[in-house]
């Protein structure tokens, strides 16, 4: 289950001939200056069906036409004028609803933001932490705002001004802040003091084990003991910074996690379910099931097969 890279997304988009409709390469930047590159949906006109994967890049996307957007195991959101963010973190699909997709997208990868360019770490940021928003509605008066940024990157981007990349960073910091003002209350209000510092230390240990790239080795943390060890806390402590932070135990918040990817590797692979239950750290399949049903309602072999099916 690797993600997606650049160079998947740019063979999968390119124009099938030179007046077609597609996305190219952006021009170069420069020896070091990462990967940046803004278009308009109607490119991708034409363009292969997004499989449901996760991208090793940042994508922010704003879809003025109607389309379908799938984030990790949220349920799908419909509807025109949605806001949709990408990490490397979130396996999502967009689907246009139309012919003729309206909106604007820019893509980037990690190097393009490096945090002694700009002094600030992308993933600190409230919108890029685990559990934000990935995907809303904006109202008409903001889309105009959202589209007149892009439209800013999407002139200098072929210019060959002498700062282009700086000042191209400038406008993907403006995208950036302005769509973190944007995205719904409950994801921006963020606890202060060190119970929420020991909160956001936790949410970036645990999504650090996740993707799993195999079903081996399997999950080096695995229990709330696990890690208030490695956070060098003791594991009271921990669980009350949680439940004043989040409204959940360390537990809860371990199964949740757990059982989102349990779901994601049901769905997007081919792994006996035994493969699975190691991958994650269960004892047997007998354990991984029992969680399973016990979460979601099911066991993993009615999730994994397809709707329908036997009937």
């Amino acid at each position: 289950m690797k993600p997606n890279t650049l160079v998947t997304f740019y063979e999968a988009c390119a124009p099938a001939s030179e007046s077609a409709a597609g996305v190219l390469p952006p021009p170069d930047l420069g020896p070091g200056a990462g990967h940046f590159n803004v278009f308009p949906l109607a490119d991708l006109r034409g363009a292969p069906p997004m499989n449901f994967n996760r991208r090793a890049y940042y994508k922010i996307t704003l879809c003025r036409s109607p389309s379908q957007v799938e984030c990790a195991d949220q349920p799908p959101h419909v509807g025109p004028n949605a806001l949709f963010l990408v990490t490397p973190q979130v396996p999502y699909r967009w689907r246009p609803l139309t012919d003729e997709p309206a909106g604007y997208c820019c893509l980037f990868d990690d190097a393009f933001l490096l945090p002694a360019r700009s002094g600030v770490v992308l993933a600190e940021l409230p919108l890029f932490r685990p559990g934000a928003y990935p995907v809303w509605e904006v109202a008409e008066a903001d889309c105009a705002a959202l589209e007149a940024v892009f439209e800013k990157m999407a002139r200098e981007l072929p210019s060959a001004h002498a700062f282009r990349p700086e000042l191209l960073r400038t406008y993907l910091w403006e995208l950036i802040y302005l769509v973190q003002r944007l995205q719904p209350a409950p994801a921006r209000l963020a606890p202060q003091g060190a119970a929420a510092r020991l909160a956001t230390q936790f949410a970036e240990l645990l999504e650090r084990q996740f993707p799993r790239p195999g079903p081996y080795p399997p999950l080096r943390l695995r229990t709330a003991t696990d890690y208030a060890q490695q956070l060098a806390v003791h594991v009271n402590h921990l669980n009350r910074a949680l439940k004043a932070s989040t409204g959940h135990t360390t537990t809860a918040l371990l199964s949740r996690r757990l059982l989102q990817e349990a779901r994601l590797l049901l769905k997007q692979t081919t792994w006996p379910i035994s493969e699975i239950a190691d991958s994650l750290g269960f004892a047997d399949v007998a354990h991984f099931s029992t969680f399973f049903k016990r979460h979601a309602g099911q066991t993993p072999g009615d999730f994994r097969r397809p709707a329908g099916a036997g009937q």
